[in-house]
This record gives C-alpha cells, structure tokens and sequence, in this order.
C-alpha cells in the first residue's frame, strides 16, 4: 500500500489549486467576453442638396396632388409618360399613396410620394421621403428627391429620408444584398438655405435619434450600464457647453439612493447614473429625466419568457433624453438642459431585492416593494429627487417605458401623457404635434394618489388597486416630485419598439422621443 501513498498525496495537494485558479480565472469576465460583432452598421446614404438633379438617377418625386411638379428633371416625353402614369392609376398625391415606375426615359426608376394630407391643409415633407428611404433601400444607384418647395420644406424631406432609412444590421452576416450607401440629393430652388438648415440642426436630429434607435436595438450584453455610460459620452467627445457627470453604486450610496441601487443589486454590473447638461441659453435649465433599465427580468418577480428578449430596450427613456441633449448641444440650440439617465440592470441574482424591502431614496422617502418587476419607477424616484434638488429647474419631464397598461389603452400611435398642470400638458402636446411623435393626455386623478401609499411606507411599488396602472405608476413617480415644480410624465411603453415599418421608423426600435423633447426644449425655457 505505501508504493500508493505519495502519488495520492501529490494529487490531492493539486486538486486545491486546480479548484482555485479555474473558477477565479472564468468569474474575472462579465458574460462571454467575446464581442457578437466589431463591425458598425452598414453606411447610410449620404445627404446632400443642390439646385439641379444629378443626370440619369432614380427620381423620388414627392406630390402635393395628382399634378406633376414642374421639373428639369424630366424631359417632354418623360413628363407625359408620367401623367400618362398618373391618370392611369388614379394616383392622387394623398399621404401614404406611392406609384412606382420603371423604363421612363433614361431614369432606373421614378417614384412619386403622396404628401398631402386628408385632414389638415399642411403637407407632410417628412414621411413620404421616410418611405420611400425604405422601399428604396436596396436600390444601387443615386437617388434625388424633388417636389418639396421651399427651404424649409427641403430640410424636412432630407430629415425624414435620414430617419426612413435608418437600420440596424451589424450582426447579421450572411446578407446576399446590403442596402445601398450611393448618395441621396435633394433637389430645390432653395439648395442653399435648405443645406444650411440640415447642417444647423436637422442633421444632429437624425443622427441623436438614429444613436437612440442604436442603443435600443444592442442586446444587453453590450448595453449594460456602464457600456450605455461609455457609449453616450463618446458621441458627446468634443461638444461644446457640455459637462457629463456620472455616479456608481458607491457615490449613490453614500447619497442614499436605495431605489436605483436596490434595482441593480441583483446584478454584477453595477448601476449608474449619468446626468448631462448643456448650457446654451440663460435662466435655470429644463430637467429631463429618463428611466435606463437595460434589461428586465423581473427581477426575483420574474417574467415569463415570452417577449423577454425586448427588455433590451427597457432603457428608451434614458436613451431619449441622452439624444434630444446631444440634438440640442450640437445645434447649438439656445437652452440650458439637464439630462438624467438612471441605469440599472434588473436581475434575480442572489442579493437581488425581494418582494417586503423597503427601500430609502435620496431625499429621504420610502418605497415598500412588492413586486421587483415595477422597478423602474423606482430608478426615476432617486433621479427627479437628486436633479429637482442639485441642478434646481424651472420644469421637468421624465420619460419611461413604465407600464403595459399605456399601451393596452392607446396602441402603437400614441404615447401617454400625464400632467398636474394643465398649461403643463397643453405645452408637451404642442410640442408632440410639432414633432410629430403623438401624445394623448390621460388621467391624473388626485383618486388614484392614495391607492399608491404603503401600509408600512411612504408609498408601495405594486399591488395597487382601484387605479388605472399607467395612473398609478405616473402618482407613484410625481409623490418624488415637489408640487411646486412643473411637471409631466411620459409613458412610451406602447412606442418605443415598431412590430412593422412606418415611414419614419422602421420595424424596431423607434427613438422615440428625442424629436418631442428637442422641440419641448426649445419652445419651453425659463
């Protein structure tokens, strides 16, 4: 037996040290550590303007009726083709209407765009070119697009044609036709001031939304809090009146911020808090607050599988705020802004929360949780405290995907707006109206307020009764906010992600809000 003994010592004294270096070796990489990808997006088409089409390109000829714009573009026999076309196909120039046509002239194709609109005598620019940057998308040769009369009509149509072919393909692969990168011209008059236009503001607006649709469309496992952090503040490198400050559990503990850390705890990626602000007007600056879980589980109140996979995007709120500041900042836009975006990861981890915590927050209020899956109106109670109270506002907005029950009640078509305040709300939906991106105005009744307090707290996240949910998560958010400071509440939760095209969002992720809040912004200052 002894001739046994030392080689089974030799491996028993190994086995220690294989048992250590292994896992401590794994454990030391967050997730798999091999990026999905580290190719970009596909390259868009570039944007350009001039006074005459290029030669022998695709026409996109956008209609404010059944009669055919005056045109160089188009020679005699061309012109009369078209009419020919028109009258054919009883085409008449109405939104949504578009008539393709092939083997005119020396032109690869010519596609007219309804911009007129039935119920108001004003004419959408914005989503005819949308749709057909879409239908348009894998076609190889340069486009140009005519019709839209007026600078500010030319801008519009190159904003939508931005926002229209917007897409999301860096981790596919096997793709037989890419879309097209050959550039799109628009074509006017006004060339000039329509390039100037673009350049001064409508282009940062197309670039922060597609940055927001970005951000949105990423797994998880590379938008996080942190790689949100890092990827905002790189797309804000070299912008001017700008200043980023970020918090980590740590800072945010010592300031008691038990809400936004009791989400994340459950989760080895730390929770951040990110606010920015730009300065480019005068007076106390507008708050814009917005809700960033990067993926929700549920928490230890998981939920069930089905449609999980779109918690990615649980994180449009913060996203949008991030994006309508950096439209703001880099048009040099005359208004004082403070952005917050309150980052967390909600996992069911073994220091997750439990249903029963309760939780204190910045300024002292407490939350009894009952369910973790109601986390993000706990994120946003530390935010609008911490802003209100560091960075005084004049008014403050916060934006979230906060309920289902928004979207049962107004669709994919509108986003649910909540004010105390009536001029509050009529300055929000004005600014909607401008944007383009629709509000409806729900209740906020005072009812509703008492069926959100705790037995054993200040308040309680869940198991309200007797209120309408989309009420009760606006009460239980505006219970942080001082009645005295102007407020509104954006639920986005039925709009920030598209289950089919529309002209200027694609199927996917939306950017919802940052055209709203870019125009909220410069209508709405001290």
């Amino acid at each position: 037996m002894s001739q046994f003994k030392t080689p089974g010592l030799f491996l028993l004294a190994a086995l220690p040290l294989l048992a250590i270096s292994a896992p401590t070796h794994a454990q030391s990489v967050l997730g798999s550590g091999v990026p999905a990808s580290s190719e970009p997006n596909s390259t868009e088409r570039p944007v350009s303007f001039a006074e005459q089409a290029p030669p022998n390109g695709a026409l996109i000829i956008l209609m404010q009726n059944e009669s055919l714009p005056e045109t160089a573009a188009l020679s005699a026999n061309e012109r009369s083709a078209v009419e020919a076309a028109i009258a054919s196909a009883s085409f008449k120039g109405e939104s949504g209407q578009t008539l393709e046509l092939r083997g005119i002239g020396g032109h690869p194709l010519i596609l007219l765009a309804g911009a007129a609109q039935s119920s108001s005598e004003a004419l959408d620019w914005r989503s005819p070119a949308g749709s057909a940057a879409q239908k348009l998308l894998k076609e190889d040769v340069e486009l140009a697009i005519l019709g839209a009369t007026g600078a500010s009509a030319m801008a519009d149509a190159a904003l939508g044609f931005a926002l229209g072919q917007y897409r999301f393909d860096r981790y596919q692969t096997d793709v037989d036709k890419a879309p097209s990168s050959r550039k799109v011209t628009v074509v006017g008059a006004d060339a000039s001031a329509a390039q100037n236009l673009w350049n001064s503001r409508h282009k940062h607006l197309a670039e922060s939304v597609n940055m927001v649709r970005d951000l949105q469309s990423e797994p998880a496992n590379t938008i996080y809090p942190q790689s949100f952090v890092d990827r905002v503040s790189a797309a804000f490198k070299g912008v001017g009146n700008v200043r980023i400050e970020i918090l980590d559990e740590a800072a945010m503990r010592k300031m008691n911020m038990g809400a936004i850390v009791g989400v994340g705890q459950g989760s080895p990626r730390g929770s951040r808090m990110m606010i920015v602000t730009y300065s480019g007007g005068t007076g106390a600056p507008l708050a814009l607050a917005g809700k960033g879980i990067t993926f929700d589980t549920g928490g230890i109140s998981i939920k069930p599988n089905k449609g999980m996979w779109a918690m990615k995007a649980d994180m449009s709120g913060a996203a949008a705020v991030m994006g309508a500041t950096l439209s703001l900042a880099k048009s040099r836009a005359p208004v004082n802004i403070v952005a917050v975006a309150a980052l967390a990861e909600n996992m069911p981890g073994a220091n997750a929360q439990r249903p029963g915590d309760v939780v204190r927050t910045y300024g002292g209020k407490t939350i009894e949780i009952l369910s973790t899956d109601a986390e993000g109106r706990l994120v946003l109670a530390d935010a609008v405290q911490y802003v209100a109270d560091r960075y005084k506002p004049f008014a403050l907005v916060d934006i979230a995907t906060l309920t289902g029950s928004v979207g049962r009640a107004l669709g994919d078509e509108y986003a649910g707006l909540f004010a105390r305040e009536d001029k509050v709300a009529q300055r929000v939906l004005s600014a909607a109206e401008k944007s383009g991106e629709h509000l409806w105005q729900l209740p906020l009744h005072p009812a509703y307020a008492k069926a959100v307090r705790s037995d054993i707290a200040d308040v309680k996240n869940s198991g309200v009764t007797g209120a309408p949910g989309a009420s009760a998560g606006a009460h239980f958010i505006g219970y942080f906010v001082d009645k005295s400071l102007p407020w509104a509440h954006l639920d986005i939760a039925g709009v920030d992600w598209n289950s089919s095209s529309k002209p200027l969002t694609p199927k996917g992720a939306s950017g919802f809000g940052v055209r709203l809040l870019d125009q909220l912004a410069r209508d709405w200052t001290e």
